[in-house]
This record gives structure tokens, C-alpha cells and sequence, in this order.
């Protein structure tokens, strides 16, 4: 698929007659429109047709075989041949556009203009053979012309064809009546000069009008093809999406194997990206979207490449020079850059082993590869392998299930016991998540928990255990059982997706927990990353009545 509509010139007259009259070739993408829109006409023609001629057979059997005036079966063919075979092909052809319509034909679809121009043929001898012995009775010829305009409809292609087409039909009738229509006293009938301007008016003005429907065809061909294009393109930086990238990544795959090269998927991702946005606003920030997405084009001319997501970027390249080509995207990025010492670049890249490895779920793996290698620091290009495949999995297992591991009651709190130095005796517990699952037994927290503070639904798990800890402190107090303080954990993100003072308020009500029982514990480094949202937090939890704690104490203003 190209990237651009067809644009025809229309600034001398020759450009113009070439224009009007179609003296160009299609594209494959306005061929296909226009023949799909010729199939969807021929549906409602043939329907029309088949009632017409079923009432005209009606018609005939009433008038001539009722009354007797058609005494055999090979007198009632002889006249009334033209509306079976008009019928006949009628129903084949919408049989045959239905199929079409309905994505059922494979070899047979390619041949739709052909087998929709016999119909045309059909119809047009029609019109004349009836017309004809409508003429030489003295009658009009509207068969003819009714049939002409019908056809019309259906068989819409370029104008010069159309204007061949009504020429022949039209003059080539006009040339058959002159020499072959004979009243029934054997005296030759021919068309009067009235008539035959009125004719040609007719003609002229089904040319206009199929004219007219070519470019409207065309005009819609041009739009649904704009709608495709914008459907596989990036907005913002003009290159395609992953959408687009996916219909052509199996192609390329294939065409790379053919030439004895090993596919790999490389994904890229700004790092800092976020930063640069805050100081240079967001125009700038698309602009250095749209430049990565020229470097990574630039670097690997004429591969399928994308914008993944946000700051991402995927290309799909041959595993021989790909990490030196990856290199320079990010060398030309940096060095277009210098100043801003913090941008930088990281890399990620998956080889497709199995068939199922479907593009999508390529880029998925490539893109995941830059997420494990910020953990591990030290590699520009981080390669998706057996073991990140394992951590993939599991990151997607959590993502999927976490709803129904809270609402069945997989994730429970765990209780680590708190110390007192002065008396070594135990003052109270913290509330620890942990999630027992059916399928795969106990899942670490260093498993679930990165992923859903990564995901931004951690909120989620900590509700969760929230919950958990206060109904069981009721339940403890309800059985006259001894009742320690618990703490419980907030992350920085609680106090930004969600209102963590009235959620555990909320839950403090609902169970009638006394609040000295409950102690809030923050993570001191949450609050230098989130300082007005968290100190303002902290401040409603003293005026509340909560003891609020420390973790990780020192790390942070304390130090």
C-alpha cells in the first residue's frame, strides 16, 4: 500500500480531457472500490430485475397460455425465451455479488468486471431485441433505453470506456433499426429526425450522468482510502503505527528469510522523554518525536518501522548490521542534542522463533526488553530471550487476573511482626500483600508489585488489603480475640490515583476500627518525588487522628 491518494494535474486543457475522460491508470485501492460499488449496484439491479421479468412471465401466461391463445410449451418459449434468459441471468448474478459482499469468493472474485459485463451484454440485447419489435409495431423504444440506463448503473468504469460503451449500444441500435425494423404489411420502418435528436439527447445525457457517477465512485474511493491511511499513520510524527506496521511485517519477514537473513524486531524508547516535555512544552516535545522518527526511518531505509507507543519506536530489520544501525539512531539523537545531557536512548530487540510469534506480539516482546533493561544498567540493546519471556508472561498473568484475584480473595494480607528495641516484646505487625493462586501457587511480591506500580494499579492492591486487615481486626475484636496495631503501606502513587485519606476513612467507618489501631506508613522517598500532594496527606492524617510512619527512614530529609 502506498502513502499517498492519487492527484491528477488539471492546469492546461489536455490535462483536463485527461481527467474528465480517465485517460489514466487506477491504483489498485480505487479499482477495488470501484468494483466492490459496481458488485453493491448490481445486488439492487438484479433484485429489480427478477421481480420485472417474474411479473412479466405472470403477465404472459395470463393473457396468452390461460386464454389458450399460446397452445404448446415451444410457442410459449419461442416468445417469452428473452425474459428466462434475462431471469436466469439475473439470479446468477446476484447469487454471485452476494458472495462477493459476503468475502466468500477467492479465485472467482477477480473476475467480477467480466462476468458483470456479459451482464451488460445480456442486457443491452435485450433492450434491442425487444425494442425492436416494439418499433416496428410503431411503439416507443423504452426497453431499450430503460435497459441502457440500468446498465449503466452497474458497469461503472473509466469514462472514455463508458462513452465507447454508449456509443456502440446507442448508434449501433439506431444502425439495426434503420436496416432491420419492417412493419408487419413488410414496409421498412425507420427513425424520424425528431426522434432521433431526442434519442441522442438521451445519450448525452447518460454519458453526463455516468460520468458523474464515476467521480463520485472515485471521490468516495479517494476519501475511504484518506480514512485507511490516517487509520495506519501516527498523528503526531507522520509515521506509520503498528497497525500499519503489522499488515506489512509478515511480507517482510518472509522477504527476509527468502534472502537467507535473520528477522529482529528493535524497539526504541527516548529516555527522559518526560523531562524534555516539562522544559520545552509539548510542541517541542512532538517536534523531537517527529525528528526520532525520521532518524529511525533514516537509519533503516525502506524497512516496516512504527511509533509504538508514547516515546517508542519499532523497526523490523535484518539481525546482520542491525547493532550498528541501532547504534547510530542513537548516536544521531544524542549529537542533534548535545546540550541536553540527560536524553539518551535505549534498545530493545526480539528474534521471532515460533510462528506464533505474530508481529504484534514481537514488538510486544522488543518493547519489553527496554523495560527489563532498566533494571539492568550497563546494555544499549537488551534482547528478549527464554527468561525475560518468563517475566513477560507472568507481567501479563498479573495485569489480566489482578480483578478476579481481589474480588475471589487470592490476594491476602500477611503479618510481619513489629519489635519494640527497648522491650523486645512485639508491638504491633505490618500488613505485608500476598497473592496465593490457583493456577500458580504463591506469586512473589517482587513479581506483582513492580508491574502494578508500573501499570499505575497498585491503588487497586493496597484497597485490597486495606480491606482485608480491617475486616479481620473486627472479626478479632468481635471474638474477644487479643488485637495488635497494624500498619499499612501507601505508595506515592495511592495518593495520586486515588483520595487515601478518605479511602481508609471510608473503611475505618465501615468495620468501627478505633484509629490508634491502624498506623499509616508512607516510604520517606515518596515524599521528595510527590512532596505538595504527600506533606498535605500526611498533615489530614495527623488532623484525623492517625500516628503516621517513616519507612525507609533516612533516605529521604531525615538523612
Amino acid at each position: 500500500m502506498g502513502n499517498r491518494v492519487q492527484e491528477h494535474k488539471r492546469k492546461s486543457l489536455r490535462e483536463w480531457i485527461i481527467y474528465i475522460f480517465g485517460f489514466y491508470k487506477n491504483p489498485p485501492y480505487i479499482e477495488d472500490r470501484l468494483k466492490e460499488a459496481d458488485v453493491r449496484s448490481s445486488i439492487y439491479l438484479t433484485v429489480t430485475v427478477i421481480g420485472m421479468e417474474i411479473w412479466m412471465l405472470i403477465r404472459y401466461v395470463k393473457k396468452y397460455v390461460i386464454t389458450g391463445k399460446c397452445a404448446t410449451v415451444g410457442v410459449f418459449f419461442k416468445y417469452t425465451y428473452g425474459y428466462w434468459i434475462l431471469l436466469g441471468s439475473a439470479i446468477l448474478l446476484l447469487i454471485y455479488s452476494s458472495l462477493y459482499m459476503l468475502g466468500k469468493l477467492k479465485v472467482l472474485k477477480r473476475f467480477s468486471r467480466p462476468i458483470i459485463f456479459i451482464y451488460f451484454c445480456i442486457g443491452i440485447y435485450f433492450g434491442i431485441n425487444t425494442s425492436l419489435v416494439d418499433f416496428s409495431k410503431g411503439k416507443m423504444i423504452i426497453c431499450f433505453l430503460s435497459m441502457s440506463m440500468y446498465m449503466t448503473f452497474i458497469f461503472v468504469v473509466r469514462p472514455y470506456i463508458s462513452l465507447i460503451l454508449t456509443l456502440i449500444a446507442g448508434y449501433g441500435f439506431i444502425y439495426i433499426i434503420d436496416r432491420y425494423a419492417y412493419d408487419k404489411a413488410g414496409n421498412k420502418v425507420s427513425l424520424e429526425s425528431g426522434d432521433l435528436i431526442n434519442y441522442t439527447t438521451f445519450f448525452i445525457t447518460l454519458t453526463v450522468l455516468y460520468i458523474t457517477i464515476y467521480y463520485q465512485r472515485y471521490s468516495d474511493a479517494q476519501k475511504a482510502y484518506q480514512l485507511q491511511l490516517a487509520a495506519l499513520r501516527d498523528d503526531t510524527t507522520g509515521a506509520p503505527n503498528i497497525i500499519g506496521m503489522e499488515q506489512i511485517s509478515d511480507e517482510y519477514t518472509e522477504k527476509l528469510k527468502s534472502e537467507g537473513k535473520t528477522p529482529i524486531y528493535i524497539a526504541f524508547d527516548i529516555k527522559n522523554f518526560k523531562t524534555y516535555n516539562d522544559r520545552y512544552d509539548y510542541d517541542n516535545g512532538d517536534k523531537l518525536l517527529k525528528e526520532m522518527a525520521g532518524i529511525v526511518k533514516k537509519n533503516f531505509p525502506g524497512e516496516p518501522y512504527a511509533r509504538h507507543s508514547a516515546d517508542k519506536f519499532i523497526v523490523l530489520t535484518s539481525k546482520e548490521g542491525s547493532p550498528e544501525k541501532a547504534d547510530k539512531v542513537r548516536e544521531d539523537l544524542m549529537k542533534a542534542h548535545s546540550k541536553e545531557k540527560y536524553l539518551d536512548v535505549s534498545a530493545g530487540s526480539y528474534i521471532p522463533v515460533k510462528e506464533e510469534d505474530g508481529p504484534r506480539r514481537a514488538m510486544d516482546y522488543a518493547q519489553y526488553a527496554i523495560y527489563l533493561r532498566k533494571h539492568k544498567e550497563g546494555f544499549f540493546i537488551s534482547e528478549f530471550d527464554e527468561k525475560c519471556k518468563k517475566t513477560y508472561e507472568t507481567r501479563n498473568y498479573v495485569l489480566n487476573n489482578l480483578d478476579t484475584a481481589i474480588r475471589e480473595g487470592y490476594i491476602k494480607a500477611f503479618y510481619q511482626p513489629v519489635i519494640d528495641s527497648s522491650s523486645g516484646k512485639v508491638c504491633g505487625c505490618e500488613a505485608l500483600a500476598r497473592w496465593i493462586d490457583p493456577e500458580r501457587g504463591m506469586i512473589s511480591p517482587g513479581q506483582f508489585i513492580p508491574v502494578l506500580e508500573e501499570s499505575r494499579q497498585i491503588h487497586k492492591l493496597d484497597k485490597c488489603i486495606y480491606e482485608d486487615v480491617l475486616r479481620r481486626l473486627r472479626e478479632a475484636m468481635d471474638a474477644n480475640l487479643p488485637v495488635l496495631p497494624v500498619s499499612l503501606n501507601f505508595s506515592r502513587l495511592d495518593f495520586e490515583l486515588m483520595d487515601a485519606v478518605e479511602e481508609l476513612e471510608e473503611k475505618i467507618e465501615k468495620y468501627n476500627i478505633p484509629k490508634s489501631y491502624v498506623h499509616v506508613e508512607i516510604t520517606e522517598s515518596a515524599l521528595t518525588e510527590s512532596e505538595e500532594i504527600l506533606h498535605k496527606a500526611v498533615e489530614e492524617f495527623h488532623k484525623r487522628g492517625y500516628v503516621v510512619w517513616l519507612d525507609d527512614f533516612g533516605s529521604g530529609y531525615s538523612s
